[in-house]
């Protein structure tokens, strides 16, 4: 079963996506099994990923990379995801947050950082979430002070991808008080070798496990002031366009994953019996396989559409928000059909619908809950309303 053909893929995009499906075959889907068991960092599996070309190669050609825009991203992601969610963040995080730096800092800051990721020497990560405060990006408390021709950070950051790995982070700081809460928080690049800098990983999670987040504590952690991501206290501006695209990108995530359901579970019942004849046979069964092909198909299609809108340069405020959500909700959806289809055996720990049903809580949380994605969603509406 070929769920994620290529007939809906945009013709630029299909080579890559071809890359992503031979190389997710190839070194992901086989030892998957392996490094959730464990919990280890892929780094070899990292490496194969930057020597055929598909890791950090966003990042533009002028910087060492290839240049992928949105709809190649989404490509690559839907096959590294199906393969396993957990090894494929690893793969989409050795780049998080370069883009940021790509397009609002320094041709020094290109140079000196974004060359050595796309080329496969460092690995970089984005701080944005704290212990107490996730997806209010307005409600950060870890602050940026400037000393002199420094910027001097104290704080806290959590859930931070690559946290311990990363060579530099892109990091989100409050820099200002004013009464626009919006326009207090700046980005910084702040090197993982940096005095006051202290990262540790996060404890065991029950999924994405190949994939390492960090608690990050700055103790007077002191950078340069040519540090500074764009301009001053537009970091959350910046931030929020970011993740709009970005979220485009996410629905991928959640496509792969729906679709690993769907094909696990569609093998499993057609080589049982019950009752004297083929699983497959009973009606119900037929319908609830019905069901998930009906979501998944519905939310491929709609994830394509808004990384068409983003291709043409529209804004992806709305769209990025309905599709992250759907198609992350649709991976739920198909994961609790795929295991109440496995019935006893979808329960046992060495099982790929298990670790799929695990995994596919994840995304629906992170770059925004879906509860305030909804938010997003009538906000953006209503917009639309006002300006029509």
């Amino acid at each position: 079963m070929e769920l994620l053909d290529e007939s809906i893929v945009p013709e630029h995009a299909r080579g890559v996506k071809q890359e992503a499906h031979d190389f997710a075959q190839q070194y992901v889907a086989p030892n998957a099994e392996e490094y959730y068991r464990t919990g280890e960092y892929p780094w070899e599996i990292l490496e194969a990923g930057r020597e055929a070309g598909l890791v950090a190669q966003d990042i533009a050609e002028n910087y060492g990379g290839r240049g992928f825009d949105i709809a190649e991203m989404l490509a690559l992601v839907e096959e590294f995801f199906r393969a396993d969610p957990g090894i494929g963040l690893t793969l989409r995080l050795a780049s998080f947050g370069g883009q940021l730096v790509e397009r609002h800092g320094t041709k020094d800051q290109h140079e000196k950082f974004l060359r050595p990721v796309a080329e496969g020497d460092q690995i970089t990560g984005l701080a944005v979430s704290e212990p107490e405060t996730g997806s209010d990006l307005a409600g950060m408390t870890t602050r940026a002070e400037k000393d002199g021709d420094e910027w001097v950070l104290n704080g806290e950051k959590y859930w931070v991808g690559n946290a311990v790995e990363a060579d530099w982070l892109t990091v989100y700081a409050k820099t200002d008080d004013s009464d626009h809460r919006y326009s207090n928080y700046s980005l910084f690049i702040v090197p993982t070798d940096t005095d006051g800098y202290e990262a540790e990983h996060i404890p065991e999670k029950m999924a994405f496990r190949a994939s390492k987040q960090g608690h990050i504590t700055f103790d007077n952690c002191r950078i340069p002031e040519h540090n500074l991501v764009g301009t001053e206290n537009k970091g959350f501006y910046r931030l929020v366009e970011f993740f709009n695209d970005e979220r485009v990108i996410v629905g991928g995530h959640g496509l792969g994953m729906a679709a690993a359901a769907i094909e696990e579970t569609w093998e499993f019942v057609h080589d049982r019996e019950a009752f004297g004849k083929n699983v497959s046979d009973f009606q119900s069964v037929q319908h609830d396989l019905a069901d998930m092909r009906i979501d998944f198909e519905s939310a491929r299609a709609v994830n394509w559409r808004a990384a068409d809108k983003a291709l043409r340069g529209e804004d992806t405020s709305l769209w990025g928000a309905i599709v992250k959500t759907n198609s992350t909700e649709t991976a739920v959806t198909c994961a609790e059909r795929g295991m109440q289809l496995h019935g006893g055996r979808s329960i046992l720990t060495d099982r790929r619908i298990a670790r799929i049903y695990r995994d596919c809580r994840i995304p629906v949380i992170y770059e925004g809950a879906n509860e305030i994605q909804r938010n997003l969603i009538y906000s953006q509406q209503v917009k639309r309303n006002e300006q029509s």
